[in-house]
Protein backbone atom coordinates (compact mmCIF):
# COMPACT_ATOMS: atom_id res chain seq x y z
CA UNK A 1 0.00 0.00 0.00
CA UNK A 2 1.59 3.64 -0.69
CA UNK A 3 1.85 6.05 1.43
CA UNK A 4 0.00 9.80 1.17
CA UNK A 5 1.41 11.35 -2.10
CA UNK A 6 2.82 8.40 -3.34
CA UNK A 7 1.56 5.96 -6.62
CA UNK A 8 2.99 2.41 -6.82
CA UNK A 9 4.90 1.73 -10.20
CA UNK A 10 1.94 -0.72 -11.62
CA UNK A 11 -0.68 2.01 -11.08
CA UNK A 12 1.55 4.89 -12.95
CA UNK A 13 2.20 2.29 -15.71
CA UNK A 14 -1.50 1.87 -16.21
CA UNK A 15 -2.07 5.28 -16.33
CA UNK A 16 1.01 6.02 -19.52
CA UNK A 17 -0.13 5.49 -22.72
CA UNK A 18 -3.73 7.01 -21.71
CA UNK A 19 -5.23 10.08 -22.87
CA UNK A 20 -5.13 11.21 -19.93
CA UNK A 21 -1.84 10.04 -19.16
CA UNK A 22 0.00 12.62 -15.89
CA UNK A 23 3.33 14.56 -16.57
CA UNK A 24 6.46 12.68 -15.53
CA UNK A 25 9.01 14.41 -14.21
CA UNK A 26 12.62 12.80 -13.78
CA UNK A 27 14.48 14.53 -11.03
CA UNK A 28 17.49 12.27 -10.53
CA UNK A 29 20.88 13.72 -10.53
CA UNK A 30 23.20 13.10 -13.32
CA UNK A 31 25.12 10.48 -11.42
CA UNK A 32 22.11 8.66 -10.59
CA UNK A 33 21.02 8.55 -15.12
CA UNK A 34 24.52 7.30 -15.64
CA UNK A 35 24.30 4.66 -13.12
CA UNK A 36 20.69 3.55 -14.88
CA UNK A 37 20.75 5.07 -18.15
CA UNK A 38 17.07 4.60 -18.72
CA UNK A 39 13.97 6.59 -18.47
CA UNK A 40 10.31 5.87 -17.51
CA UNK A 41 8.40 6.42 -20.76
CA UNK A 42 7.15 9.96 -21.15
CA UNK A 43 9.22 11.12 -18.53
CA UNK A 44 10.86 14.75 -18.79
CA UNK A 45 14.55 14.72 -17.21
CA UNK A 46 14.37 18.34 -14.66
CA UNK A 47 16.77 19.27 -11.99
CA UNK A 48 15.68 19.14 -8.82
CA UNK A 49 16.59 22.78 -8.29
CA UNK A 50 14.52 23.48 -11.54
CA UNK A 51 11.23 22.01 -10.78
CA UNK A 52 10.41 25.82 -9.34
CA UNK A 53 11.12 27.27 -12.86
CA UNK A 54 8.62 24.91 -14.35
CA UNK A 55 5.69 27.50 -16.78
CA UNK A 56 3.95 24.28 -17.94
CA UNK A 57 -0.08 24.87 -16.92
CA UNK A 58 -0.45 22.29 -13.63
CA UNK A 59 -2.07 19.26 -13.92
CA UNK A 60 -1.44 15.66 -12.89
CA UNK A 61 2.19 14.49 -12.30
CA UNK A 62 4.49 11.64 -10.98
CA UNK A 63 7.83 12.45 -9.85
CA UNK A 64 10.58 10.52 -10.32
CA UNK A 65 14.21 9.89 -8.80
CA UNK A 66 16.27 6.74 -7.80
CA UNK A 67 14.31 5.64 -4.66
CA UNK A 68 11.62 7.73 -4.12
CA UNK A 69 13.25 10.06 -1.12
CA UNK A 70 14.20 13.03 -0.67
CA UNK A 71 14.71 14.63 -4.00
CA UNK A 72 10.93 13.21 -5.62
CA UNK A 73 9.30 14.10 -2.08
CA UNK A 74 11.01 18.06 -1.92
CA UNK A 75 10.25 18.29 -6.12
CA UNK A 76 6.66 16.96 -5.44
CA UNK A 77 5.96 19.09 -2.57
CA UNK A 78 6.92 22.23 -4.77
CA UNK A 79 4.92 21.07 -7.87
CA UNK A 80 1.60 21.17 -5.11
CA UNK A 81 2.68 24.93 -4.44
CA UNK A 82 2.20 25.67 -8.23
CA UNK A 83 -1.38 23.99 -8.00
CA UNK A 84 0.19 20.30 -9.33
CA UNK A 85 -1.37 17.37 -8.15
CA UNK A 86 1.86 15.99 -8.36
CA UNK A 87 2.74 12.29 -6.80
CA UNK A 88 6.03 10.29 -5.87
CA UNK A 89 6.96 7.15 -7.79
CA UNK A 90 7.03 4.73 -4.86
CA UNK A 91 10.52 3.23 -4.97
CA UNK A 92 11.67 5.58 -7.59
CA UNK A 93 13.76 4.05 -10.82
CA UNK A 94 14.81 1.05 -9.20
CA UNK A 95 11.02 0.20 -7.91
CA UNK A 96 10.18 0.49 -11.81
CA UNK A 97 12.92 -1.53 -12.70
CA UNK A 98 12.56 -4.23 -10.24
CA UNK A 99 8.90 -4.71 -11.69
CA UNK A 100 10.07 -5.46 -15.08
CA UNK A 101 8.40 -2.31 -16.31
CA UNK A 102 9.53 -0.84 -19.85
CA UNK A 103 11.94 1.81 -19.78
CA UNK A 104 14.03 4.03 -22.55
CA UNK A 105 17.45 3.93 -23.14
CA UNK A 106 18.74 7.25 -22.59
CA UNK A 107 21.21 6.98 -25.71
CA UNK A 108 18.29 6.42 -28.18
CA UNK A 109 16.18 9.35 -27.17
CA UNK A 110 15.79 12.34 -29.44
CA UNK A 111 15.82 15.96 -27.30
CA UNK A 112 12.22 16.64 -26.42
CA UNK A 113 9.69 17.91 -29.30
CA UNK A 114 12.16 16.64 -32.32
CA UNK A 115 10.32 16.89 -35.10
CA UNK A 116 9.31 13.72 -37.08
CA UNK A 117 8.59 13.78 -40.93
CA UNK A 118 7.23 10.97 -42.96
CA UNK A 119 5.39 10.28 -46.66
CA UNK A 120 2.12 12.18 -46.32
CA UNK A 121 -1.58 10.64 -47.11
CA UNK A 122 -0.67 8.04 -44.08
CA UNK A 123 -2.69 4.96 -43.69
CA UNK A 124 -1.88 2.56 -40.53
CA UNK A 125 2.06 2.28 -40.36
CA UNK A 126 2.20 6.34 -40.14
CA UNK A 127 -0.46 6.97 -37.88
CA UNK A 128 0.15 4.00 -35.28
CA UNK A 129 3.94 5.20 -35.05
CA UNK A 130 3.06 8.69 -34.08
CA UNK A 131 0.59 7.21 -31.52
CA UNK A 132 3.26 5.50 -29.96
CA UNK A 133 5.62 8.44 -29.79
CA UNK A 134 3.11 10.65 -28.54
CA UNK A 135 1.84 8.05 -25.69
CA UNK A 136 4.86 6.35 -25.02
CA UNK A 137 8.12 8.43 -26.04
CA UNK A 138 7.58 12.20 -26.53
CA UNK A 139 4.04 13.55 -25.82
CA UNK A 140 5.22 16.99 -27.64
CA UNK A 141 6.02 15.67 -30.83
CA UNK A 142 5.66 16.99 -34.20
CA UNK A 143 4.84 15.52 -37.18
CA UNK A 144 5.05 16.54 -40.51
CA UNK A 145 3.65 15.03 -43.76
CA UNK A 146 5.54 15.83 -46.85
CA UNK A 147 6.00 14.35 -50.23
CA UNK A 148 7.67 10.88 -50.39
CA UNK A 149 10.38 12.16 -52.63
CA UNK A 150 11.14 14.94 -50.03
CA UNK A 151 11.13 13.08 -46.76
CA UNK A 152 14.78 12.92 -46.38
CA UNK A 153 15.62 16.43 -47.64
CA UNK A 154 13.01 17.64 -45.10
CA UNK A 155 14.77 15.85 -42.68
CA UNK A 156 17.99 17.29 -42.91
CA UNK A 157 17.27 20.76 -43.43
CA UNK A 158 14.72 20.32 -40.46
CA UNK A 159 16.70 18.52 -37.84
CA UNK A 160 13.31 15.71 -37.78
CA UNK A 161 13.68 12.12 -37.61
CA UNK A 162 12.53 10.26 -40.83
CA UNK A 163 10.15 7.47 -40.09
CA UNK A 164 8.70 4.59 -42.13
CA UNK A 165 10.68 5.15 -45.91
CA UNK A 166 13.48 3.02 -47.46
CA UNK A 167 17.19 3.29 -46.05
CA UNK A 168 16.45 5.06 -42.37
CA UNK A 169 16.92 3.32 -39.18
CA UNK A 170 12.75 3.63 -38.15
CA UNK A 171 11.55 1.46 -41.37
CA UNK A 172 9.89 -1.53 -42.43
CA UNK A 173 12.30 -4.75 -40.96
CA UNK A 174 11.94 -7.55 -42.75
CA UNK A 175 8.57 -8.85 -42.37
CA UNK A 176 8.16 -6.22 -39.22
CA UNK A 177 6.65 -2.97 -39.82
CA UNK A 178 7.69 0.73 -38.40
CA UNK A 179 5.99 0.06 -34.95
CA UNK A 180 7.64 -2.62 -34.57
CA UNK A 181 11.41 -0.80 -35.09
CA UNK A 182 9.89 1.45 -32.37
CA UNK A 183 8.98 -0.96 -30.30
CA UNK A 184 12.30 -2.61 -30.42
CA UNK A 185 14.83 0.29 -30.20
CA UNK A 186 13.09 2.34 -27.25
CA UNK A 187 12.62 -1.14 -25.43
CA UNK A 188 9.17 -0.75 -25.15
CA UNK A 189 7.66 -4.39 -25.83
CA UNK A 190 4.84 -4.97 -22.98
CA UNK A 191 1.56 -7.78 -23.87
CA UNK A 192 -0.61 -4.98 -24.90
CA UNK A 193 1.85 -3.60 -27.26
CA UNK A 194 2.90 -6.73 -28.59
CA UNK A 195 -0.59 -7.58 -29.37
CA UNK A 196 -1.03 -4.40 -30.59
CA UNK A 197 1.93 -4.98 -33.09
CA UNK A 198 0.65 -8.11 -34.50
CA UNK A 199 -2.71 -6.11 -35.56
CA UNK A 200 -0.86 -3.10 -36.90
CA UNK A 201 1.36 -5.45 -38.72
CA UNK A 202 -1.31 -7.72 -40.31
CA UNK A 203 -2.91 -4.75 -41.50
CA UNK A 204 -0.31 -2.60 -43.21
CA UNK A 205 1.32 -5.79 -44.54
CA UNK A 206 -1.86 -7.35 -46.00
CA UNK A 207 -1.70 -10.20 -43.61
CA UNK A 208 -4.78 -10.93 -42.18
CA UNK A 209 -3.93 -14.43 -41.25
CA UNK A 210 -2.07 -13.33 -39.01
CA UNK A 211 -4.74 -11.62 -37.01
CA UNK A 212 -8.20 -11.21 -37.25
CA UNK A 213 -8.81 -7.86 -36.07
CA UNK A 214 -6.23 -6.61 -39.16
CA UNK A 215 -9.43 -6.42 -41.09
CA UNK A 216 -11.29 -3.63 -39.01
CA UNK A 217 -8.27 -1.98 -38.95
CA UNK A 218 -7.36 -1.60 -42.93
CA UNK A 219 -11.39 -0.96 -43.18
CA UNK A 220 -11.52 2.11 -40.76
CA UNK A 221 -7.71 3.29 -41.84
CA UNK A 222 -8.66 3.55 -45.49
CA UNK A 223 -12.03 5.37 -44.35
CA UNK A 224 -10.43 7.80 -42.60
CA UNK A 225 -8.14 8.22 -44.75
CA UNK A 226 -11.07 8.97 -47.75
CA UNK A 227 -12.56 11.17 -44.92
CA UNK A 228 -9.47 13.55 -44.34
CA UNK A 229 -8.42 15.51 -46.92
CA UNK A 230 -5.44 17.28 -44.05
CA UNK A 231 -2.88 14.64 -42.69
CA UNK A 232 -3.10 15.82 -39.10
CA UNK A 233 -6.91 16.00 -39.05
CA UNK A 234 -6.56 12.31 -39.82
CA UNK A 235 -3.48 12.11 -37.73
CA UNK A 236 -6.31 13.29 -34.93
CA UNK A 237 -8.55 11.35 -35.48
CA UNK A 238 -6.12 7.88 -36.06
CA UNK A 239 -4.89 9.07 -32.38
CA UNK A 240 -8.37 8.45 -31.17
CA UNK A 241 -8.28 4.56 -33.04
CA UNK A 242 -5.21 3.61 -31.31
CA UNK A 243 -6.20 4.67 -28.26
CA UNK A 244 -9.12 2.18 -28.48
CA UNK A 245 -7.01 -0.71 -30.22
CA UNK A 246 -4.39 -0.14 -26.68
CA UNK A 247 -7.22 -0.79 -24.24
CA UNK A 248 -8.58 -3.47 -26.47
CA UNK A 249 -4.78 -5.12 -26.34
CA UNK A 250 -4.34 -4.25 -22.51
CA UNK A 251 -8.05 -4.86 -21.09
CA UNK A 252 -10.46 -6.74 -23.50
CA UNK A 253 -8.57 -8.70 -25.95
CA UNK A 254 -10.49 -11.56 -24.50
CA UNK A 255 -13.64 -10.24 -24.81
CA UNK A 256 -16.18 -10.91 -27.87
CA UNK A 257 -19.74 -9.89 -28.53
CA UNK A 258 -23.32 -11.81 -29.15
CA UNK A 259 -26.42 -10.67 -29.09
CA UNK A 260 -29.17 -11.89 -28.86
CA UNK A 261 -27.34 -14.42 -26.66
CA UNK A 262 -27.48 -17.96 -27.99
CA UNK A 263 -28.04 -16.94 -31.39
CA UNK A 264 -25.11 -19.25 -32.73
CA UNK A 265 -26.87 -22.29 -30.95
Amino acid sequence: MPQFGQITPASAFRLIGTPDAPSVFDVRTDEDVAALPCLIPTSRQVPHDAISALTDPPGRAIVVCTKGRKFSEGAAAWLRTLGWQAEVLEGGTLAWQAAGLPMLPVAAMPARGTPWVTRHRPKIDRIACPWLIRRFIDPTARFLFVAPSEVQSVADRFGALPFDIEGVTFSHRGDSCTFDALLDDFHLHTEALDRMALVIRAADTDRHDLAPQAAGLLALSVGMSRMCRDDLQQLDAGIAVYDALYRWARDGHEEGHDWPAGRRE
